[in-house]
């Protein structure tokens, strides 16, 4: 009735054009625009293009998008500012269509507008050939230098994440405003290239003529709290303030997130203090870094305060209220949470259930975190990313690479976070053709300039035996973080090749990445797996006093096992009782595996003694024990200490090897007959066990279990899981191929005898992972020169 009344009191038979715009622009619901529409009708102005544009920009403010399309072809002959209008209104495949119609059926000409717009549109369907194509129109229309256009040509790939020709639509801009740059950073940061961000914001500074606004802040801070640059932030945070930035609420709300995710919560919670009336989303930036520090009695506490004042709460509420960073012993308030999202019908929200997801694949609940990921009513790519993230994190690889395969079969694209994840299962499993067929994957959706998934390439190939596919990719390489090199100098020490490792870590040094716990961790193992001893010893002093890196266990335990595989087992004893921290399982464990290789019963009790009081449910030791008193035929105390495990229950892993045959897994177990090709695989084995013996090989039974006939005994080790994998390898390979397998526990002497014999007389190149590093036999010799 109101707007009624303002047409008719204002109204008058000579009313103009401009009357009815400026009624337009007062109108503030759908009604009072219908009633607006009836009038201008009335007054004859419906085929007035200016009136009818701006009542169509209107309908679209108001998310009317069917009544706009409508009204669009009521107009006989439209303006291009008109087609303009709808394609930035719809902003999806409509807006493709009338671009198309537009050059097809009319006389009228894109401009740099249009071009923009309908670019922005495509960004939002499955298909980036539309975009591509868009962008070559612009560019043959003249318009690619334009910066209308180059803007949104930049947030298009960034948001199809083709990093790499982002850049280089930005770097050919002849002129770039606060809105490109803008677009550019936070792209970026949405990639998560969050140093690639820091560059291009630095050069944004350097540049000097480019004006920065609180955009412009807001958007590289979350790319400074996932790097944990916590000083580079707060010298932006000066620049806020010098610039009168910082009292904005999104940006406060920028440095609150910054200063959690940098674990200075109370420098957090005095920035929360500072917003005279916080908004939603500074509630749940001060929610979220509560939780993210494991402090989840804050965020609940803050969370009911919202609750309490009438305010609503929303997914993104929920979401930091979950604790995903710091799980464990918060399984109860998870179940709360998750109770809450059922009655209040937030569950629904995919945001909401993959965050469920993922903390309960954390707690290790992966039932319920299936059963929820099941129920999900809408399954996005990031709930299908924590899903088999979480398979991925709990071991359960072949469930990871099963989920991958589902998630293929119902269309649903893959991002870089689903190849990194399924990457790390290939690489887990060993499963290289997978892992090649997700590389050319990578290749066909132009991930590869992506960091994680690069760098996942690298740790995949390595962990899969292919050192030199590793290192090419790593060579390649523009721009290598910490955890690249990290990767790369992994792979090298799980090959044995520790020198390689050295070099390497000194490229990094001089390269300008700062190494971490994980590069020393890498460098430790890999002098480990090589006897560098002075070598190690030189790298662990280093890391202590030239780089400040406090050790934690596994670098303790790490110079144990340089110190015990090496046969100096009294100094690894006495650097266990000089350890400035009480020494755990991880180095009394390093040192008994030591005694063992070296038969050295008196350290090895000792070691024992201090195990079975730290972990007496490991089974692993107990075995360990056990193999060191059979090696010293002391058949009396192996049995005394199986008879232990039995007691309390414990159960040993069982020994299993895959090999690929193609893309086929097949997976062996110890006098394994369930195999389709088991008789010819017996048969294979039996052959090489008597060429073998002719050649001089006798089967290492010290290990095996002592109240069975000596016979028995040699029965019961040829048939070991990867005696009859390789076995079923040279059956189902070509001649002079080379032979691949996985092995999940650490290989045994009379396997590793075996496989030189094997790899001589049948003239094949045998690769073997086992649960500590890769075995390169050839020839009769093995790449660890027996040292592993």
């Amino acid at each position: 009735m109101l707007m009624k009344s303002a047409i008719t009191s204002t109204y008058s038979p000579t009313g103009s054009r401009n009357f009815f715009l400026n009624l337009l622009k007062k109108s503030t619901t759908l009604s009072h625009l219908a009633q607006t529409h009836a009038q201008i009708i009335l007054n004859d102005f419906q085929n007035d293009i200016s009136t009818i544009t701006k009542l169509t920009h209107r309908l679209f403010d108001l998310k009317a998008t069917s009544y706009a399309r409508h009204l669009f072809l009521s107009i006989p002959n439209p303006d291009l500012f008109l087609f303009n209008v709808l394609i930035k209104g719809f902003s999806n495949a409509h807006s493709i269509s009338l671009y198309t119609h537009l050059r097809k059926c009319t006389h009228l000409k894109p401009d740099n507008f249009t071009y923009a717009f309908a670019i922005a549109s495509a960004s939002t369907l499955s298909d980036e050939k539309v975009g591509i194509l868009l962008h070559q129109h612009a560019v043959v229309d003249g318009y690619g230098s334009d910066l209308f256009v180059g803007t949104a040509v930049v947030d298009f790939y960034l948001k199809n994440w083709r990093i790499d020709l982002a850049r280089k639509v930005f770097d050919k801009m002849p002129v770039r405003d606060t809105v490109s740059w803008n677009s550019m950073i936070s792209g970026l940061v949405r990639n998560c290239c969050f140093d690639d961000a820091v560059w291009v914001f630095e050069r944004m500074l350097k540049d000097g003529g480019i004006p920065l606004d609180s955009t412009t802040v807001a958007a590289i801070l979350p790319a400074l709290a996932e790097l944990q640059e916590l000083t580079l932030g707060m010298e932006v945070q000066c620049l806020a303030i010098k610039l009168g930035f910082h009292s904005y609420v999104h940006v406060l709300t920028g440095f609150i997130s910054l200063y959690s995710k940098c674990g200075d919560i109370e420098a957090a919670k005095l920035l929360f203090g500072e917003i005279r009336r916080p908004d939603l989303v500074s509630y749940n930036a001060m929610i979220s870094g509560y939780t993210s520090n494991g402090e989840s009695e804050c965020s609940v506490r803050l969370f009911k305060q919202r609750l309490g004042s009438g305010e609503k709460v929303n997914s993104s509420s929920i979401v930091g209220l979950i604790p995903v960073f710091h799980p464990f012993g918060y399984l109860s308030l998870t179940d709360c949470i998750h109770g809450f999202c059922v009655k209040s019908g937030i569950l629904s929200q995919p945001s909401v259930s993959t965050a469920l997801t993922t903390v309960y694949s954390r707690l290790n609940e992966i039932k319920s975190a299936r059963l929820l990921f099941d129920q999900s009513f809408e399954k996005t790519p990031a709930s299908w990313n924590a899903m088999i993230s979480g398979y991925t994190q709990n071991g359960l690889t072949e469930a990871a690479i099963s989920l991958f395969q589902e998630m293929q079969r119902s269309k649903v694209s893959p991002n870089p976070v689903t190849v990194t994840s399924i990457l790390s299962a290939c690489a887990q499993l060993g499963a290289l053709s997978l892992g090649k067929w997700v590389h050319s994957l990578v290749k066909s959706k132009n991930f590869e300039s992506n960091i994680y998934v690069s760098t996942a390439l690298i740790d995949m190939y390595a962990k899969c035996g292919g050192i030199s596919e590793a290192r090419e990719l790593f060579d390649l390489m523009v721009g290598k973080n910490v955890v690249t090199w990290n990767a790369m100098i992994s792979g090298y020490g799980l090959h044995g090749q520790g020198l390689d490792a050295l070099k390497l870590f000194s490229e990094m040094s001089h390269s300008g990445v700062t190494p971490n716990g994980v590069t020393f961790l890498s460098l430790l193992y890999a002098c480990s797996h090589a006897g560098l001893v002075e070598e190690g010893e030189k790298i662990f002093q280093s890391m202590i006093h030239d780089y400040h890196c406090k050790p934690l266990p596994e670098h303790y335990a790490c110079m144990v096992d340089i110190l015990g595989r090496a046969g100096q087992l009294e100094k690894a004893l006495k650097f266990i009782k000089e350890m400035p921290v009480e020494p755990g399982a991880a180095e009394w464990g390093a040192l008994l595996g030591a005694c063992v290789i070296h038969k050295d019963k008196k350290i090895a009790r000792v070691a024992s003694e201090k195990l079975f009081e730290l972990d007496p449910e490991s089974v692993g030791y107990y075995v360990l024990l056990s193999n060191l008193y059979s090696v010293e035929r002391n058949y009396r105390l192996a049995a005394s200490v199986r008879q232990n495990v039995k007691k309390r229950k414990l159960a040993k892993t069982p020994g299993c090897t895959l090999i690929e045959i193609g893309e086929t897994p097949h997976v062996f177990t110890s006098g394994d007959q369930s195999h389709p090709q088991a008789s010819a695989i017996y048969a294979m084995l039996e052959k090489l066990i008597r060429k073998m013996k002719e050649a001089g090989f006798q089967t290492e039974i010290d290990t095996a279990l002592h109240d069975v006939e000596e016979e028995e005994k040699e029965l019961m080790i040829n048939v070991h899981s990867e005696k009859l994998a390789i076995a079923f390898g040279l059956i189902a390979t070509d001649p002079g191929t080379e032979i691949r397998i996985f092995k999940n526990l650490r290989v045994c002497v009379d396997c590793h005898t075996a496989t030189k014999f094997i790899s001589k007389i049948t003239e094949r190149v045998i690769v073997v992972r086992d649960a500590n590093r890769f075995h390169h036999f050839k020839d009769g010799l093995c790449s660890c020169g027996d040292y592993w």
